[in-house]
């Protein structure tokens, strides 16, 4: 009521980004205003170029422009061991460790009743499919440190197990209740190290 239509209309939208509240959207919208006109429209245009050309890699599930992704193109990396995680963001914050070498597997989400999320919505066939075509030896199960990484990482693994396929889980390193996505590489490296068969 003390905007006009155009600026609650662009607080609105900011209000919709994942943990923007109403006055962080507020000294968002203003921010932009402010802007001049071309750095508000390379802003535009890279949301919408991002949009139309990133998808998810056919092989992995990863973000990417092309298929398949480079992580899956890559000859060098090891397709005996696949690292499965609940997200591509998580792809990246394992790839800043350094220390990894195999391949990928995103599920695009973690076990959730309470979300309606259940292992049929997640990519676990995609991921049977993989293991069988690269004769996998060992999946790494990365997700997160909560109640749905754990629940997602108890199913996939017993699914494993009846393949008779070593699985680990990385270690605790990462604080319980946490994200892949906000550790650091350190920490990360750490979890990677001391993961352990379940």
């Amino acid at each position: 009521m003390y905007y006009s239509q155009s600026m609650a209309r662009l607080i609105e939208a900011f209000k919709r980004l994942p943990g923007i509240g109403p006055k962080t959207a507020q000294r968002l919208a203003y921010f932009i205003i402010k802007l001049p006109r071309e750095e508000v429209e390379f802003m535009a245009r890279s949301m919408l170029e991002a949009k139309r050309k990133i998808t998810c890699c056919t092989l992995c599930g990863n973000l990417t422009e092309k298929q398949p992704c480079e992580i899956c193109e890559d000859v060098r990396r090891n397709r005996e061991v696949i690292c499965v995680v609940q997200e591509p963001r998580d792809v990246l914050a394992m790839e800043k460790m350094g220390e990894y070498r195999g391949m990928y597997h995103v599920l695009q989400g973690a076990i959730s009743p309470i979300d309606g999320m259940g292992p049929e919505d997640l990519k676990i066939k995609e991921l049977l499919e993989r293991v069988k075509d690269y004769q996998a030896k060992e999946i790494i199960l990365a997700t997160n440190p909560n109640v749905e990484g754990e629940a997602t990482a108890m199913y996939v693994s017993r699914l494993m197990k009846s393949l008779n396929i070593k699985v680990t889980r990385i270690a605790h390193g990462l604080p319980v209740g946490g994200d892949l996505e906000y550790a650091d590489e350190v920490t990360l490296a750490r979890a990677m190290e001391g993961r352990r068969e379940i």
